[in-house]
């Protein structure tokens, strides 16, 4: 077949295809064969243009600019593990696609979540193992980990679980290293007592905080790297390069670098006389009370106070027993949203 008339047969099976489950005959054709993966990758557009979730690096690529993606989240108490899908419809059935798994793991001194794109498969060592939730030992304070370099330059965290001699794994099937993604920290309700509302903020480490301006820009991962660091030197498959690791490099104080990240904090909720209790207008996506309840903005201290800053980032509510609605855009990815929520999860009688 000639190319160009490959190019557009692919071209109108990803137009006719532009919701799934009828999206996965464009997975299909990106699987034919290197040639039809390659033209698929270029007609795919990324979720910040097309407001879709196509290929599994989508997870890892910021959300539409000008709406909230909307996903659900199921808990499953046997077995302490959660599962992310998009949503299909409203109804939130059984039909959503899937898209990430996390499993808690209890230890001593904190509490894990393994992140995977396989919900059968959460090892660490699997090569769909993408990144990990780790919280302190009060559960106040939270860092999530990427597998994969999240920005240009980004330095590997060492830990028990990347084993590097000289630069190389040990282990071809030990995941690349743990790359500091998101810090979310809780603080004391503003009553101090368990009635509150929570407070939460949220340090993106390679997201400018410039991204939420008109204009502004996020890194964004056009493909998964291999897990061996050999590769590691070369960063080409980003869009645009973050400053935060090379100022870090230079000796920058971190509170003069927390201008540079995005910073979130979750939206004040107002307290309603006839309810006697704390609301926020989640526009039908969360219909049962919880403490779990949140909104993330831009906090106003990174600049002038404007609408921006009351724009929803990320929001994540309760609607069932064990299901929970979560909804995001630009410029946080599904990954970075999923791991935030992840924390809500855990409970903090100090944060409650």
């Amino acid at each position: 077949m000639p190319p160009e008339l490959l190019r557009d047969v692919l071209m109108r099976i990803e137009e006719s295809e532009s919701a799934w489950p009828p999206r996965k005959n464009v997975v299909a054709c990106a699987g034919v064969c290197r040639n039809w993966r390659e033209i698929m990758k270029e007609i795919v557009k990324t979720p910040e243009v097309s407001g879709k979730l196509t290929f599994p690096i989508s997870l890892k690529q910021p959300g539409p600019r000008d709406s909230l993606l909307q996903c659900y989240i199921k808990r499953s108490r046997s077995n302490q593990t959660y599962y992310l899908y998009l949503s299909l419809d409203q109804a939130l059935n059984e039909d959503g696609k899937f898209l990430l798994a996390a499993r808690k793991l209890r230890r001593p001194t904190c509490t894990d979540y393994i992140i995977s794109l396989n919900p059968d498969d959460m090892s660490k060592g699997s090569s769909t193992y993408i990144g990990k939730l780790r919280s302190n030992f009060l559960g106040t304070k939270f860092t999530a980990f990427d597998a994969q370099p999240p920005n240009a330059g980004s330095k590997v965290m060492r830990s028990r679980s990347t084993r590097l001699v000289n630069f190389k794994q040990v282990s071809p099937k030990v995941p690349a290293g743990n790359y500091p993604a998101v810090h979310i920290s809780y603080e004391l309700n503003v009553l101090g007592s368990s009635r509150g509302p929570r407070r939460m903020q949220c340090v993106l480490d390679a997201i400018p905080a410039s991204s939420i301006e008109p204009g502004g820009v996020a890194p964004t991962q056009t493909e998964f790297l291999s897990s061996t660091l050999d590769s590691f030197p070369s960063f080409s498959f980003f869009r645009s390069k973050s400053t935060h690791i090379e100022n870090l490099q230079s000796g920058r104080p971190l509170s003069a670098l927390k201008d540079e990240m995005l910073i979130l904090k979750n939206k004040s909720p107002r307290w309603h006389e006839q309810l006697q209790c704390w609301c926020l207008n989640f526009h039908g996506r969360v219909t049962v009370a919880s403490v779990k309840n949140f909104q993330l903005v831009a906090s106003p201290e990174q600049g002038v106070a404007g609408p921006e800053h009351e724009n929803v980032i990320l929001q994540f509510g309760k609607v069932g027993k064990d299901v929970f609605t979560m909804d995001y855009q630009y410029p946080i990815s599904a990954f970075q949203s999923f791991a935030i929520c992840l924390s809500s999860f855990d409970t903090r009688i100090a944060c409650e």
